[in-house]
């Protein structure tokens, strides 16, 4: 067996920070808990890349095939010879490769943090509270038991809680950090439902050993999970869809993508951590993981394809008309994990058919670069400018060369420009859905190309066009501190589109050999660059233009803008619907039958009370009294029996 138990060093740095930052840290290190965090961090990241140079370089690989190895499990809970919770360290390219996302990403977070925080009151609670987050996050990729990565999940969604309002004196941050914390519970409760059905079924809550269960169609588990079914659909399907749930509701797929644009109340930094590169890839992960299994259940892997290539090409209108630049990015990233949701739905397991699944973990990986890039740029924007919107913007390349030269580059990456990152895994996820299923290849052909539009859009209206007001104390672009993780971000958004992922992460563990389509890659790219045009011409420079169009699509423009009403919709059916004819008779019965069947027993036993009470007057005469009454009746009773 290959040493890896140092593994558990990587998590349990990051919440050794949270208990030593989150007791003590405000009293004893509130100007060091930055540089405790970071350097905690920088260890856990260290030891990430440590491990992926180890298992994909070294050791990892047996006969051709990269191996799953499990240098850590005992189990923590028995609930049956077969069912136990398993608390354990799984290490496998997807595990691996999340680590080194996780961390790094993570480390760009804090490192930035440094001077995008400072002054704050609470500097040493938002410290702590980043630790808990990428705990949780390294816990969830690590988990050898579904039970185990569902307690993660859970962390996941408290600390994100805790990070989205972080500033808990503004309403709408409140308002926000509840909206999320609600919208994912209904969803986990799905997932937790999904973990439940499997469970029984495969009579195993292991990872490896239920995977191994529901995909022999020989075992005893896979025919009662295929032959059980309720309304005509199969309890395998049902678990696989109901998981996916959960899954949809972490990376904000929709109907339950409604809180992501609501979560950019929080800190900036946070939402390049939590809301581009780690937390809402968590779907994605959890769809990987249990892969071989979702390839078995044709009806479920189709639920994951309409859904991520709906949700993508939703969000990506919609970012067409907003205005608040972290807004923008939230409905982009949206869109972004639809890709990766319907490239894992068109894949199939292994060899040249497993290209799907491959493609979408390569976009998450450099999705994790460009995006974290694009919201620390923003940061820096808004840290200077002092606003989200765009009409306090323009002109900014002046003051902002560095951040102005490093969104770029990501804007690039994202819209599927080559040689930049975004290209090559775009690329990939187009090749896979084209070979699979053409109506969601051009609904993909077509969100990359309102990608590119929208993200030039929103760097025009930064950069360039009118030359914004500025004003307060911040006219640069921030600390060194801030400036460091924009250029290795930038870097990275540049360069490891030439990773060869392909060469180590596939759904059967065995390399493939892939190449750039130059012919196919010309419709791709020149959709790309009309997108880019289009967005130069409207948006370069000031005119009248925008507004032109906006007017032309009328209704559709106004529905886009406002989020096609599906906000209110979800208002709607909770407080007129749900509330009106749920929750007010369950408040009538609450208060007038239960509160009043207990009134009614309160008002008996004061009615009792109050009669005999006089027995306890306290006067023994009249003690005397009931005594001798006593005798004298027990003795006419005595007489009477006698008789």
């Amino acid at each position: 067996m290959n040493n890896y138990s140092y593994i558990s060093l990587i998590p349990l740095l990051p919440i050794a920070t949270f208990l030593l930052l989150g007791l003590f840290g405000r009293k004893y290190f509130s100007s060091l808990s930055g540089i405790i965090g970071t350097l905690s961090l920088s260890v856990s990241a260290f030891l990430s890349i440590l491990t992926a140079y180890k298992y994909f370089f070294v050791d990892g690989k047996v006969n051709g095939v990269f191996q799953q190895i499990i240098p850590l499990k005992y189990t923590w809970l028995q609930f049956s010879p077969t069912i136990s919770i398993d608390m354990g360290i799984v290490v496998d390219p997807l595990s691996v490769m999340m680590l080194v996302v996780i961390t790094f990403v993570s480390l760009m977070v804090h490192v930035f943090s440094l001077g995008y925080m400072k002054g704050e009151e609470r500097f040493a609670t938002y410290y702590a509270f980043l630790s808990l987050f990428t705990f949780s996050m390294l816990g969830l990729v690590l988990s050898t038991n579904i039970f185990q990565m569902y307690m993660f999940w859970e962390l996941v969604g408290v600390s994100s809680f805790l990070l989205i309002g972080y500033y808990f004196d503004k309403p709408s941050a409140v308002a926000a950090a509840k909206k999320a914390f609600i919208v994912t519970r209904f969803a986990d409760l799905g997932f937790l439902i999904g973990i439940l059905i499997l469970a029984f079924h495969a009579e195993t809550l292991d990872f490896q050993t239920l995977i191994a269960r529901l995909t022999d169609p020989q075992s005893s588990q896979i025919l009662s999970s295929v032959t059980s079914s309720l309304f005509g659909v199969s309890a395998l399907t049902w678990g696989l869809t109901l998981v996916f749930m959960g899954g949809a509701g972490k990376s904000a797929m929709f109907p339950l993508h409604i809180w992501l644009p609501d979560a950019m109340e929080g800190p900036t930094p946070v939402s390049a951590l939590i809301h581009a590169a780690t937390m809402v890839v968590a779907g994605v992960y959890l769809v990987a993981r249990l892969f071989p299994v979702y390839c078995f259940d044709v009806s479920a892997l189709q639920v994951v394809t309409y859904v991520g290539a709906f949700s993508a090409l939703l969000a990506a209108v919609i970012a067409c008309t907003q205005t608040d630049i972290k807004r923008v990015l939230a409905y982009s990233t949206m869109s972004q994990i639809g890709y990766m949701m319907f490239s894992l739905g068109v894949s199939k397991y292994g060899g040249e058919e497993g290209l799907g699944y491959m493609a979408s973990l390569f976009h998450l990986f450099t999705h994790a670069f460009f995006k974290s890039l694009l919201f620390l740029g923003a940061g820096s924007v808004i840290h200077m400018v002092h606003s989200n919107e765009m009409k306090d913007m323009g002109g900014l390349r002046k003051h902002m060369p560095i951040t102005h030269i490093t969104f770029l580059i990501a804007c690039l990456a994202i819209a599927g420009i080559p040689p930049f990152a975004g290209f090559f895994s775009k690329e990939e996820i187009l090749l896979a859905a084209f070979h699979s299923n053409k109506l969601v290849f051009f609904v993909a052909l077509f969100t990359s190309g309102l990608t590119a539009f929208y993200m030039f859009r929103l760097y025009y209206s930064i950069f360039w066009k009118k030359a914004a007001h500025l004003h307060g104390e911040h006219h640069d672009e921030g600390t060194f501190t801030m400036k460091i993780p924009l250029v290795i971000l930038g870097a990275c958004a540049l360069l490891v589109g030439f990773v060869p992922i392909s060469q180590f992460i596939t759904s059967d563990g065995i390399g493939l050999e892939t190449h750039i389509d130059v012919i196919f890659s010309i419709t791709p790219v020149a959709l790309a660059i009309a997108g880019i045009l289009l967005a130069t011409s409207l948006y370069k420079n000031e005119n009248d233009r925008p507004i032109k169009i906006s007017l032309a699509f009328g209704k559709f423009y106004e529905a886009a803008h406002k989020k096609f009403y599906i906000d209110e919709v979800y208002l709607f059916i909770i407080q007129k619907i749900i509330f009106n004819l749920i929750g007010r008779p369950a408040a009538w019965i609450d208060k007038n039958i239960v509160d009043g069947l207990m009134n009614l027993l309160a008002f008996i036993t004061a009615e009792f009370s109050e009669f005999f009470k006089g027995l306890q007057s306290g006067k023994v005469q009249s003690y005397a009294l009931y005594f001798f009454a006593g005798i004298f009746g027990l003795a006419v009773l005595f007489i009477y029996l006698v008789k």
